[in-house]
């Protein structure tokens, strides 16, 4: 039996644990994020097949198994692993995707690597993905691809199935069309996802980049517009726009285009939260911080995250504020990244060395002023932490939408704390009650932090509660919900395009 729904991922939907020589898959620790909803309509589709990638050694070709169930999984859910070699990853994911696509994606074009990217790995990859959902396709399937990664995809299987829904949704921002351009391969791309149904982004401006971008490879008509949701801020902030684009028309094709952004299990995380566990972990946490203020900042390391700016930032704070050397904790998660990603070397080292340098400078027996965890912490101790925090400070330089934001809302239930926010994040744009900051600016970098440490508890509760508010109103499952409304929409309505011609 075809499937009637194929979802491309990069990742798989589940965690492969070996246990006494034997391969289980299992569900994923986590509850949150967007696999968690996805798989929660992977399961209820008649016959579905998840399709993602999986490294494997030259031993394990001869054994693999690339159609897999998870435990406790019906058998009309498949899971097609594409097999790659080490090789073939590091040039597709580590490289290309990493050093070529990555920083024009985020607008630091300095960081593009034209001459080590390996586009033919990353078309062929490309079309294993396409090939592989063909397969298993229904005619009338909805095929559900993510992110930039499988930017090819849709074009290798609009060739071989012209009929089928295709639905393509950017996990990332989409830069202005004079920054996209830099890519030479960008005429490939564009007509790639003119070749969907359905184009998903995180929040109206990059559908309005990607429109500007398509526009300048193409003969591409605009067919509809309209103001942006109400959801949305529509003026007044760096992401901000008052309309967008909703159709366009090329080739006689009606190409969809839609701002929803992910959101947060905010139920969820408030179960978790009051459980005696994490209220358990919370509460040793402020025993050893006693009174001071606790910031957390969580991330990975990345040269768009702003990591740098924020602790130059509290350095200056400590310096400008000698009454705070003592009464306030940072705690900052700075994931390394894989041995493979080279690109994010410099970034690592040189938050490591600010850290050491402000520790060095300001810490006495009894202080240290920031705490560094350079490995995942695990969920637990993460939300504990949200929970603990009187501050949230996130400041990318740039970031598609940022979760993390949204998660430390969700852990407060609308209460209390302070949330820093970078507008250049695509979560500035739904949550204006934020204090958003501008990290290339260090007074007004300067003057958030200062506000977050000083905010009353009444200011507190009001700005938490607006922000709660919104992100319960479009959480993770009305984002999946609101493509799958959308693209069944947008079939009818292509169908109705062609047959008009």
């Amino acid at each position: 039996m075809k499937s009637s729904l194929v979802i491309l991922y990069h990742r798989e939907p589940y965690d492969e644990v070996e246990e006494n020589g034997k391969i289980y898959y299992r569900e994923k620790k986590s509850p949150n994020g967007i696999v968690p909803t996805l798989k929660s309509f992977f399961a209820n589709a008649d016959q579905s097949t998840w399709v993602a990638w999986k490294q494997i050694t030259p031993d394990q070709a001869d054994g693999f198994e690339e159609r897999v169930t998870m435990e406790g999984g019906s058998d009309s859910c498949v899971v097609r692993r594409i097999p790659l070699n080490a090789e073939q990853v590091k040039n597709f994911y580590y490289i290309t995707s990493k050093e070529a696509f990555w920083p024009i994606l985020h607008s630091f074009p300095e960081h593009f690597t034209y001459d080590s990217s390996d586009w033919e790995n990353f078309q062929n990859i490309n079309r294993m993905f396409a090939e592989a959902a063909c397969e298993d396709a229904a005619e009338d399937a909805l095929i559900w691809i993510h992110d930039y990664n499988l930017w090819l995809a849709p074009f290798y299987i609009r060739e071989k199935m012209p009929n089928v829904k295709i639905a393509f949704f950017h996990h990332t921002p989409f830069p202005a069309a004079d920054v996209f351009n830099i890519l030479h391969w960008r005429n490939a791309i564009i007509d790639s996802l003119l070749c969907c149904d359905l184009c998903g982004f995180h929040i109206p401006r990059y559908v309005q980049n990607f429109v500007s971008a398509a526009r300048s490879c193409r003969d591409v008509e605009i067919v509809e517009t309209m103001p942006v949701p109400k959801a949305f801020t529509r003026v007044g902030t760096a992401l901000a726009e008052p309309e967008m684009t909703t159709k366009l028309r090329y080739q006689g094709r009606i190409v969809n285009i839609d701002a929803f952004p992910v959101g947060t299990n905010p139920q969820n995380f408030r179960d978790t939260v009051i459980t005696p566990e994490i209220t358990a972990r919370a509460e040793d946490i402020r025993k050893q911080i006693g009174d001071n203020k606790l910031i957390v900042s969580a991330g990975r390391v990345d040269y768009v995250k702003g990591a740098k700016e924020m602790l130059q930032c509290f350095e200056r704070l400590l310096d400008r504020r000698p009454e705070m050397v003592g009464k306030v904790n940072l705690v900052m998660t700075a994931v390394k990244a894989n041995a493979g990603m080279r690109v994010y070397v410099e970034a690592q080292q040189t938050i490591e060395q600010l850290v050491g340098q402000i520790n060095g400078r300001f810490s006495s027996m009894g202080w240290t002023p920031i705490v560094l965890f350079t490995e995942p912490l695990p969920q637990e101790d993460l939300m504990a932490l949200y929970k603990t925090a009187d501050i949230a400070w996130i400041c990318p330089l740039r970031d598609g939408l940022n979760l993390v934001a949204k998660e430390y809302v969700a852990a407060h239930g609308g209460e209390d704390g302070a949330l820093i926010l970078s507008e250049f994040t695509g979560s500035a744009v739904e949550l204006p009650d934020a204090l958003l900051t501008n990290p290339y600016s260090s007074t007004r970098m300067d003057e958030c932090i200062d506000a977050a440490l000083e905010m009353s508890p009444e200011e507190q509760k009001e700005r938490m509660a607006k922000m709660y508010k919104a992100i319960c109103r479009y959480d993770v499952q009305q984002w999946a919900n609101h493509l799958f409304r959308e693209a069944k929409a947008t079939a009818i309505e292509t169908s109705a395009s062609l047959l008009s011609q």
